[in-house]
């Protein structure tokens, strides 16, 4: 019995080594983003860096402890390396840390709160009422995450206009059209910046909270 119980403890000490390995991973900043990022589809090395503001090495070596705990795998494409999550599960757990950080941390609400009391005079439009407009045809929907993400997964009969690109695409617009804008999910601020961009421009525009994913798994 002594033994059985040796093999025993020695084997939920290597589970849990194994458990921490994915713990440890997840405790960088930059790395969840990084993993945020991915969830919306596959970058290259350099697209990472420029959506990050960091250096190509720092995201290189931050891609690296992830690949090492099989979070992420790559691709190449000429001279370009392409990462993207190595799994759905990946993206369904990085789902549920969110959830679990918004219920167990008050400062994750009070940073959206935050946030919508700067852009107070954004109006957010429910899932339930952007289809119903859409299928009336009186309402335009805008991605405006890079096209690269759009292609990857995106709203039906939702259009793709990059946030660089809203300027000039809103110049071929009537002024009596109506908007909604979407990006990476609840606390993604370009959304917020974008529709209060064009309601100063002159448009009745409105904010879908939810993301891609939300969107297309409730």
């Amino acid at each position: 019995m002594m033994e059985e119980a040796k093999i025993a403890e020695l084997y939920k000490e290597q589970l849990f080594l194994q458990y921490a390995r994915i713990g440890k991973c997840l405790s960088s900043e930059r790395r969840l983003e990084l993993l945020s990022l991915l969830s919306n589809g596959p970058k290259a090395v350099e697209t990472l860096a420029h959506q990050t503001g960091m250096s190509v090495a720092n995201v290189s070596r931050h891609l690296q402890i992830l690949l090492d705990a099989n979070l992420v795998r790559f691709t190449k494409k000429g001279t370009y390396v392409i990462y993207c999550l190595a799994s759905p599960v990946v993206a369904e757990f990085l789902a549920s840390l969110w959830k679990i950080s918004e219920h167990q941390l008050s400062d994750i609400p009070r940073l959206k709160q935050d946030i919508n009391q700067h852009y107070n005079r954004v109006r957010t439009i429910s899932k339930e009422d952007v289809q119903k407009q859409m299928e009336k045809g009186n309402l335009l929907v805008l991605d405006i995450r890079p096209r690269e993400e759009y292609e990857t997964a995106h709203i039906e009969g939702a259009l793709s206009v990059p946030m660089e690109e809203l300027d000039d695409y809103l110049q071929g617009l009537p002024q009596d059209t109506v908007i909604a804008a979407y990006c990476r999910g609840p606390y993604c601020v370009y959304t917020t910046q974008a529709v209060e961009h064009m309601q100063k421009k002159g448009f009745q525009a409105y904010r879908i909270e939810e993301g891609v994913r939300d969107w297309l798994t409730s």
